[in-house]
């Protein structure tokens, strides 16, 4: 099952809104055939991995699958039926289909041809792999997801300002990972003032990629500055949203637009962008999850509204004990711990010296929020 989630993230992200999934074919304890989903219109997976074994299987064979066969995978009833007809007497399934209605349906229907199926095999990680899929499919909306870098006391910055670099090369190469996994990565506009950051995907020894990104920006005053961010110039400006309110000019989304640039305005009722219009937006148009990257203002606002899916904190073996530093997280009064907001499904992993803590948002009956603390825009 190893090697088949190795081949599943063969197509990390390159399926959405299809999951990754991988299969191998095992004969007599040795993998003989492997294949993918590798784009969105993969079809036929299991099709193909007989293909590339290009015989009948023989009487021993075992096929591990990642994902369940069944229709939210786009692939229908033929693999069950592929399966069947190879002769294929043994299946061992990671990952149930998430859809609720269709979930166990295809394990079923290979038990009842006659196919010995065992199931939840490394469920865990099968899962994982397909963390913004399954979201999609359940809750038929986009899952947004938040990055910060700590110090062990939750510090992003000194008080200077100075935050380059928390973490370390491992921990900053992992966030590009994720990056290239998540089909849209966005940004406050006090982020990208500050920092003018690419916002794209450089994996050592990889070719840069880069995914839609967005800029959150109320009044637009990313596009008052003298000098346009890079993001709003370079060759991948046609992949750049600004996202902003009613109450932003329209000579500067003029300026925007003739930049290239492409600009949402939603009604608000304020000066700021409001999570969930923008969050129905992403599913007219597809896109499947946002990886926020926007500093202590967007991520704490995501958190004041509860629209806030999954989490990332990567925190670094560093203490600065300043209540004068930036904190991650602003705005939230919580006088009990059954108040605090709370991961479930962590998973930790370590690169270098930092660690990660990643998990699905838990929130309280009650979130008391300080609204003073933002001013608009």
């Amino acid at each position: 099952m190893r090697a088949a989630l190795a081949e599943a993230r063969l197509g990390w992200g390159r399926t959405h809104p299809q999951a990754m999934i991988g299969t191998v074919l095992v004969e007599e304890g040795k993998i003989v055939a492997r294949a993918a989903v590798e784009h969105p219109s993969s079809s036929g997976l299991e099709g193909r991995l007989l293909e590339t074994l290009g015989r009948k299987p023989k009487p021993d064979a075992a096929l591990f699958l990642t994902l369940e066969p069944g229709p939210s995978t786009n692939r229908l009833e033929s693999g069950v039926k592929t399966i069947i007809d190879a002769g294929i007497r043994y299946v061992v399934i990671g990952a149930s289909d998430p859809v609720p209605d269709h979930a166990n349906k295809g394990a079923d229907a290979l038990k009842e041809g006659g196919v010995k199926v065992e199931r939840r095999v490394l469920i865990d990680e099968c899962e994982d792999l397909n963390l913004i899929f399954n979201h999609w499919v359940r809750e038929r909306m986009p899952i947004f997801a938040a990055k910060s870098a700590t110090t062990i006391d939750g510090k992003i910055a000194c008080r200077s300002g100075e935050s380059k670099w928390i973490t370390g090369e491992e921990a900053r190469q992992n966030v590009m990972l994720w990056r290239r996994l998540f089909p849209s990565i966005a940004v406050g506009a006090g982020t990208l003032v500050e920092d003018d950051p690419r916002l794209t995907s450089r994996i050592d020894g990889q070719e840069e990629w880069c995914g839609m990104r967005f800029v959150f920006d109320g009044l637009l005053r990313t596009a008052m500055e003298r000098y346009l961010p890079s993001i709003y110039t370079d060759d991948y400006r046609d992949n750049t949203i600004v996202v902003t309110t009613d109450a932003a000019g329209t000579g500067y989304i003029r300026r925007l637009e003739t930049e290239g640039v492409t600009v949402w305005v939603l009604p608000a009722e304020n000066m700021r962008v409001p999570f969930s219009v923008f969050r129905k937006r992403c599913f007219d148009v597809g896109i499947t999850g946002v990886y926020f990257e926007g500093g202590s203002r967007l991520v704490s606002e995501l958190l004041h509204m509860r629209e806030l899916d999954y989490h990332f904190n990567y925190r670094a073996p560093i203490l600065l004990g300043d209540d004068k530093a930036k904190s991650v997280y602003r705005g939230i009064r919580v006088e009990k711990l059954s108040q605090a907001i709370r991961l479930d499904k962590v998973r930790h992993e370590v690169f270098g010296n930092d660690q990660l803590m990643r998990g699905f948002v838990s929130y309280p009956a009650r979130l008391d929020v300080d609204e003073t603390v933002f001013g608009h825009g």
